[in-house]
């Protein structure tokens, strides 16, 4: 059933344009940076879209392909099918071969075969063996393997194995993937962050952390919290913004974090408005991640973005986009970076940042896009 609304629910279609669509958009997990995904494309494509909530995402992963093919209506007009690999593309066209005569395209969040799993669980094979199916079969996928989306072809099939194995240069996101906190389009900010000369404010006022992740084990918030509780015990004075969204199991340091660090504190937890999250970014002046897996890091980018100095891993996908000054190698290095700057925010506040952010913008992607999702083939 073709509705137009501006959102979509459980086994709803949207048509984005008058004209018959030729671009059919498949999301079994619709929320967070893949919602954003999708509402991007929407935005600029005429597409249907058919979407399932957020909501328990293996049940997603495990059951989204038999209720698309039972709620998904035929459309003639369709030439391109576009999908995460959350869903299981070869059980979908399997069960309907009217799509399986589309162009495919498969874009690929994570690899599911080497995220991490917590020290008590056994990691379930079925996810990763999904994506491996699934990567097998479309004639396109976007995978991140340098400074933008690399568009793999038949040609590179040989290529599958390794790529789904290796953590350096796994099946990634692209550059339009936004964090579940983040803005609705892929295109940064442009207006430059003010910089005071001469103030001696900018040494007085205490440094400002910002944490803008989503609150899971993946980010790794122990070590992250672990290296500010030494850092106030070294009598160090900074202020804190933990940010990112939070789901039905936290990790457990984040209320003893909290309660730990509280009088350092000025913003804790997820900021439904756009403006006031990149508010917080503004007025921030360290971001740092401590995550253990990652394939793109867009609230990297935007705090970048919005002048924050960055401090990354030196692993996953942050050597590909961060100099060397930016990086750290051992948990050491990033409470000692992190205790120079408490000591001197102004470094921190004066320095500009050597990354270009605009090459990852909507703007200079779109083209990418539309060459990629353009009707080739009945």
């Amino acid at each position: 059933m073709d509705v137009r609304a501006s959102s979509v629910g459980a086994g709803q279609m949207q048509s984005e344009s008058s004209a018959a669509p030729s671009v059919l958009l498949v999301e079994a997990f619709y929320g967070g940076s893949h919602k954003q995904l999708i509402d991007l494309l929407q935005e600029n494509i005429s597409c249907s879209v058919c979407t399932l909530p957020a909501k328990k995402w293996h049940w997603r992963a495990r059951t989204a392909a038999l209720h698309f093919s039972q709620t998904i209506p035929t459309c003639p007009s369709h030439r391109v099918l576009f999908c995460s690999s959350v869903l299981n593309l070869c059980e979908l066209v399997a069960l309907r071969p009217d799509l399986a005569r589309l162009k495919k395209v498969l874009y690929f969040h994570e690899n599911q075969l080497v995220y991490p799993v917590r020290k008590d669980q056994e990691r379930d094979f079925q996810y990763g063996y999904n994506q491996i199916l699934s990567w097998l079969l479309p004639e396109h996928k976007l995978v991140r393997r340098s400074h933008v989306d690399d568009i793999i072809t038949p040609q590179d099939e040989q290529e599958a194995p390794r790529l789904l194995s290796s953590p350096d240069e796994s099946l990634t996101v692209s550059c339009e993937q936004q964090d579940p906190h983040q803005t609705t389009t892929a295109e940064p900010r442009t207006d430059p962050r003010p910089v005071s000369e001469g103030d001696p404010e900018d040494q007085r006022r205490p440094l400002h952390i910002v944490w803008p992740h989503r609150w899971e084990h993946d980010k790794d918030p122990e070590l992250f919290f672990s290296t500010l509780i030494k850092l106030k015990e070294r009598r160090l004075d900074f202020h804190l913004s933990v940010l990112g969204e939070t789901f039905t199991d936290p990790p457990e340091i984040f209320p003893e974090a909290r309660r730990l660090l509280d009088r350092h504190i000025l913003n804790w937890g997820f900021l439904p408005s756009k403006d006031d999250y990149l508010k917080v970014l503004c007025e921030a002046d360290v971001v740092v991640s401590t995550a253990k897996h990652e394939f793109f890091g867009v609230a990297m980018l935007e705090a970048v973005h919005c002048g924050c100095y960055p401090l990354c891993p030196k692993a996953l996908v942050y050597p590909e986009i961060f100099p060397a000054e930016y990086l750290y190698s051992t948990p050491e290095q990033l409470c000692k970076r992190l205790q120079s700057l408490c000591r001197r925010p102004d470094v921190a506040r004066r320095h500009v940042v050597k990354v270009d952010t605009s090459s990852f913008s909507w703007s200079s992607l779109k083209e990418r896009y539309e060459t990629l999702l353009a009707a080739q083939r009945p």
